[in-house]
């Protein structure tokens, strides 16, 4: 990269940053660094939402996903996420909402008891810390395989900008960050819009994907352009040979194909096939935990002005989800389509396709502009994580466990704090995400948030009674960890805990919360169905207690000041509208 590229890197990232220290001078209370006030309007509400969810992983990691999967991951955003955000904003976050609730977990309280409301917060703690690992992953990426740099100067880089971030966002709180996220969802739009165009011009459009792709493999343009095919991993075990060796290659093959699998004699390789609508059906949970377990996701929700800000939010968010998410995930594939070998890849791993696609143009300022939309990328979703898991540890775990009695100054200062112990564990994920960073995040959502996203979604929809919510949670993790197991032991004891397809990556998803939600219906059917719609708790410390009552609202009626039916109407049609295109394109435009 040249003087122009780092100046353009530069500037659009350091005025934002600027930007957001200026804009923490208004923050003067926990309601302000929390929840930005609750003043948000839709638009800013749902750029906020959009800017947070596609972060430098979307960019570079999920790019090494459609890489393998090709665009059938798009149905996790374009169905799952977005479908998941109208679940929360019409359903979930309402009784949050008028509740005057911070945080998600405190509904779990107040629906299933105190100890769900904990392991929520921990669970998210460890599941967005590993999303920010993710994020600064791509960006190490990003300077080693672009810029040419070192791999102690792009850490050091790395550090600086988590720094960087953690410092604005523990000084300006929501306020800062969701500004700034709209900043830099038009820094990272653009970016993802130009380099897109010209990798769509180098492969020959549509037709030079499926040609190239055809030339590689016969089957690969239908397996990777085709939401309805099935999905087919192959796992290649090496030549056989003769004498010792050649039973102790049976029986590596016998112990791997515990887990599931055909082998191939002919070529080495197991193959294993997953349905494409399992596969489907695994990207939209995924894509609802996203949005409804997530609380960078609902944390904005509650900051909405009104129950009809936060309703529309749904569709500014869904529209930029849509579009956006065709430019940045069909870089995989694109990718898949010039270079149709992992091994010719930087590193040998297919997360380096979207950075090592953009080093192959010399186009002045061009870098640059990729680059700024990276970090850009990954400074909204750091200070997002940053502030809402503060927000979690704070309210839900700081204040209701530890310290109950303090000013609102205190607590406000505890959530600054800890916005940079958060951030630096994060750091701790690197070494986790070398064989793939998708795919491990794939592995541990299963295992806890899903039964997470159960809970919410039975503590809406049903009665079940309110001690079912704990164990729920823990026969949903228990499977979740013994399918975690069952593989390594498999490999290397030979020992079945499980039966084949339990272990399945994308069946691990419905499985989950079929175990989640027949454990609760059945302690349900011996406790007894909860009765009435009013929450069972009411916050006893006296700061959430307090901080609760100044944000409380009883109904949308006192909200809405335009007269009509039509006013009401309005978010539900445009929610439709989103969600509607994006099965479209999910199953029929792409099926």
């Amino acid at each position: 990269m040249g003087a122009l590229d780092w100046t353009i890197v530069l500037v659009l990232n350091g005025t934002i940053i600027a930007y957001g220290f200026y804009l923490s001078r208004h923050v003067t209370s926990s309601a302000d660094w929390f929840l930005a006030g609750r003043i948000l309007p839709w638009w800013l509400v749902g750029i906020s939402m959009y800017a947070t969810a596609i972060d430098s992983s979307d960019l570079v990691a999920d790019s090494g996903a459609t890489y393998s999967l090709g665009i059938r991951y798009c149905v996790t955003n374009w169905v799952g996420v977005v479908g998941g955000w109208a679940i929360a904003a019409f359903f979930v976050c309402l009784p949050m909402h008028r509740a005057g609730m911070y945080t998600n977990a405190e509904y779990l309280e107040a629906r299933y008891g105190t100890s769900v409301r904990v392991i929520c917060a921990l669970i998210q703690v460890q599941y967005r810390t590993l999303v920010l690992g993710i994020i600064s992953m791509t960006m190490f990426l990003t300077f080693s395989i672009i810029c040419g740099l070192s791999p102690s100067t792009s850490w050091s880089i790395v550090l600086a900008i988590a720094t960087l971030a953690t410092i604005y966002t523990a000084f300006g709180g929501l306020r800062s960050v969701a500004v700034t996220d709209a900043l830099q969802f038009v820094v990272m739009t653009i970016a993802a819009i130009v380099i897109w165009c010209f990798v769509w011009n180098l492969v020959g459009g549509w037709e030079g994907i499926e040609q190239r792709l055809a030339e590689h493999d016969a089957s690969l343009a239908k397996e990777l352009l085709h939401v309805g095919h099935d999905y087919i991993e192959r796992e290649t075990i090496g030549d056989q040979v003769t004498g010792i060796r050649d039973q102790q290659h049976e029986e590596q093959i016998r112990r791997k194909l515990i887990v599931g699998g055909e082998f191939d004699a002919d070529t080495g390789t197991i193959i294993r096939r997953t349905p494409a609508w399992l596969v489907s059906v695994a990207l939209i949970i995924m894509g609802f935990a996203y949005s409804i377990v997530n609380h960078t996701q609902s944390m904005r929700m509650l900051a909405s002005r009104t129950e009809w800000h936060l309703k529309m939010s749904v569709f500014a968010a869904g529209v930029a989800m849509i579009i956006m998410s065709f430019f940045n995930l069909s870089m995989g594939f694109m990718g898949r389509a010039l270079f149709p070998v992992e091994s010719d890849l930087p590193m040998q791993r297919l997360d380096t396709i979207y950075p090592h696609l953009v080093s192959q143009f010399d186009t002045v300022g061009l870098k640059g502009i990729v680059v700024a939309g990276i970090l850009a990328a990954g400074l909204s979703t750091y200070d997002s994580i940053g502030s809402s898991l503060s927000a979690l540890l704070t309210r839900d775990v700081y204040a209701r466990l530890i310290v109950t009695d303090r000013d609102d100054r205190h607590y406000l200062r505890i959530g600054q704090c800890l916005t940079p112990l958060i951030i630096g564990i994060s750091f701790l994920y690197i070494p986790f995400l070398e064989g793939g960073m998708l795919l491990f995040y794939l592995e541990l959502t299963s295992c806890f948030v899903v039964p997470l996203l159960t809970l919410y979604m039975l503590g809406v929809f049903t009665p079940v009674h309110r001690q079912s919510g704990l164990l729920g949670l823990i026969f949903g993790a228990t499977y979740g960890v013994m399918r975690l197991m069952a593989a390594p032991l498999a490999e290397n004891y030979g020992i079945t805990i499980m039966p084949a397809w339990m272990t399945n990556t994308y069946a691990a998803y419905l499985t989950s919360m079929a175990i989640t939600a027949g454990t609760m219906a059945i302690a349900s059917l011996w406790l007894g169905w909860h009765r009435g719609e009013k929450l069972l708790h009411q916050e006893q410390g006296t700061w959430l207690h307090a901080s609760q009552l100044a944000l409380r609202q009883p109904n949308d009626t006192v909200q809405i000041t335009t007269n009509g039916i039509l006013e009401r109407w309005i978010p539900v049609i445009a929610a439709l509208f989103v969600i509607l295109l994006g099965c479209i394109l999910s199953f029929v435009v792409f099926w």
